[in-house]
């Protein structure tokens, strides 16, 4: 039997033009959640349309396939929709004070459709304007912190190196200005109008967020710094409702009948449980720190829920 789905043989058509080393029968299975077999059938299809497919003997006798570099041609050209979702990209970034990834995800969007066809590019604008329009991701208000473009390229250039930093850090809650204060950066953390540092503190020796609008001044060390081996960021965050930091403990929210629906169509915590209870009313349960953002967050939902713990 031929495997004959069009969107995903040009997927692994792609898959295979961008691998250098080439892609073997367990990626196919793997990718599309498909069986060997299956996996044979959609490699057969792309060489029957692509004689131009190289087979490369690897380790144990698994073999791979690829395209040589420019065999696909325009048909690698980014859809409407990777468009848009490009610039969606650079909106948000903007939106929540990431400037510098916004240009830099700007100038590359810009380098892409510079490499269509006249035709083309006209009509992609006018299509990518009527689509961002649609979308109003970049109009949408809300409260974002401003924060220097060259404090986040300092910080951003850090992570990457892999090196401490000396920065001058001003408190959020106390004012207090810290200088000098030496930190081994891990990950820069956006949203929700408030933007932090996950860094390692050297006085602290713990890790420790700090307010990515306080820092005045920044400098990078010569001294390494590499997060613990055994850390894992999202777990982390999962301590957590929203950014701040607190002793983990069990939440319990009841949402009343009336609004029951609706809560059910949000993630409120990565690891939440939710419960359908006779009255119509929904129960989340999740274990996280972060009182007073939650607090914040439950306001909005006003006499609507209840909270059952912590008390």
């Amino acid at each position: 039997m031929r495997y004959a789905r069009q969107e995903d043989l040009q997927k692994l058509a792609l898959m295979m033009q961008g691998s250098a080393e080439g892609i073997c029968l367990a990626d196919i299975a793997r990718e599309f959640a498909v069986s060997r077999r299956t996996a044979e059938r959609m490699r057969d299809a792309v060489r029957n349309a692509y004689p131009q497919v190289e087979e490369i003997p690897g380790d144990h006798g698994r073999k791979y396939w690829r395209f040589p570099p420019g065999t696909l041609g325009r048909m690698i050209e980014p859809t409407l929709d990777e468009l848009t979702a490009g610039h969606r990209a650079a909106a948000i970034a903007r939106r929540e004070g990431d400037e510098a990834t916004a240009e830099t995800l700007e100038r590359l969007l810009a380098k892409v459709q510079a490499m269509f066809r006249a035709d083309r590019r006209r009509t992609i604008a006018a299509d990518l304007e009527a689509q961002l329009t649609a979308d109003g991701v970049a109009f949408r208000p809300g409260p974002r912190e401003k924060i220097a473009p060259e404090i986040l390229s300092a910080l951003r250039e850090a992570i990457l190196a892999g090196v401490m930093i000396s920065a001058d850090h001003r408190a959020r809650g106390t004012g207090k200005l810290s200088r000098n204060t030496r930190i081994g950066p891990i990950a820069m953390l956006f949203g929700q109008g408030r933007q932090y540092l996950l860094g390692w503190s050297e006085y602290q020796d713990d890790l420790r967020l700090f307010a990515l609008a306080g820092f005045e001044r920044i400098s990078l060390e010569s001294d390494t710094y590499s997060r613990p081996e055994s850390f894992d960021l999202q777990e982390w965050l999962s301590e957590s409702f929203g950014i701040w930091r607190e002793e983990p403990q069990d939440v319990e929210w009841r949402f009343l009948p009336d609004v029951a629906e609706e809560a059910a169509g949000y993630v409120f915590h990565p690891k939440q449980c939710l419960e359908r209870l006779e009255d119509g009313s929904l129960m989340v349960r999740f274990r996280a720190g972060g009182r007073q953002e939650m607090e914040w967050y439950l306001a909005r939902w006003g006499d609507r829920v209840e909270v059952l713990s912590p008390v």
